[in-house]
């Protein structure tokens, strides 16, 4: 699964660049999860995987779209032309389809399994030295913020090739799109 999203990740970023087009890419962390492995087993772990899997799936509605297992309880989801607002509209939704699974966490300040979600949409302009590790980079300094601001939440942040950063913030309740 991290092969594929690793090629999948490699061959979007060259199309975007190909094609002038958005690249998006959320990084998702599931909120205070080795308390819950520590607390209910891991089976129950793998089992809340899954479910937060399959909420992952059922939000993409575009072939293109991936949805991968990024590590431990981190989940990757690369979305193919798509721009800023899109993307948070979309980590919005999974946020809140996550906390709708209304699976119980006692060890959690929310009581119900939560994610933080980091977004990063990137904008094609020319600037050949940027690269995918750039977006993933990105990615994972919005999930810290969505953290730091107090987990449940989505942050996300546009590039573009010049390297200039459209910040959209952080929020637990809608998405905000950059300015």
């Amino acid at each position: 699964n991290r092969r594929r999203f690793d090629d999948m990740l490699d061959h979007e970023w060259r199309r975007a660049q190909r094609s002038n087009a958005p690249l998006a890419l959320i990084l998702l962390d599931i909120d205070y999860f080795k308390k819950y492995n520590d607390h209910y087993g891991h089976p129950a772990g793998d089992t809340c995987l899954q479910g937060v899997g399959g909420v992952l799936a059922a939000s993409l509605n575009r072939t293109g779209d991936l949805p991968a297992r990024y590590g431990g309880e981190e989940f990757a989801i690369i979305l193919p032309a798509t721009d800023l607002q899109g993307a948070l509209a979309v980590a919005e939704r999974m946020r809140q389809d996550i906390l709708g699974l209304c699976i119980a966490h006692v060890e959690s300040p929310f009581e119900n399994v939560t994610a933080s979600l980091g977004v990063a949409s990137f904008e094609p302009g020319g600037k050949e030295s940027l690269s995918t590790a750039d977006l993933v980079m990105r990615a994972d300094m919005q999930l810290y913020q969505a953290k730091a601001a107090g987990r449940n939440r989505v942050s996300g942040a546009a590039f573009r090739a010049t390297g200039a950063d459209a910040d959209a913030g952080t929020n637990s309740g809608e998405s905000q799109a950059a300015q």
